[in-house]
């Protein structure tokens, strides 16, 4: 019974971060921001496209998709369905959790955000993070 109960509780949990030395948070933003358009900018994904919703508000919902990687590897189209929760354009951070997929989530939610790196009176580039914390996917281990 306590295996049971520890394992609905056992989340996978983690974080990645990246400096960028030359633009600004206030110009990385827009395109963080744009939930729809993330494939502009994450080359794992072919494509990204509203589904429902107003954009930049909570609740607007994107189907992102992978195509199948080239032979001999090969595979299914890769797909999910994600929800804007929590948008902060102030701060520049939002929060977006996965409605539907493919991949084997159950549960899933994530953070990104950026933020200026302090260089005095002048911001020198800005910090880009990505958080997530969610169910683990039955099959895989974590390492």
């Amino acid at each position: 019974m306590a295996a049971a109960a520890e394992a609905d509780t056992l989340k996978w949990e983690g974080k990645a971060a990246t400096t960028l030395p030359l633009p600004t948070a206030e110009q990385v933003w827009p395109l963080l921001a744009d939930f729809c358009g993330i494939h502009k900018w994450l080359p794992t994904l072919d494509t990204s496209y509203k589904v429902d919703g107003v954009d930049g508000q909570p609740g607007l919902v994107r189907y992102c998709a992978s195509g199948p990687p080239p032979p001999p590897d090969g595979g299914d189209l890769q797909w999910c369905q994600e929800k804007l929760v929590e948008i902060d354009p102030i701060n520049k951070w939002l929060s977006y959790e996965i409605l539907d997929n493919n991949l084997g989530f159950k549960s899933y939610r994530a953070t990104l955000k950026v933020a200026p790196i302090d260089g005095g009176d002048d911001p020198i580039g800005c910090q880009i993070e990505w958080s997530f914390v969610g169910d683990p996917i039955e099959g895989l281990e974590d390492s």
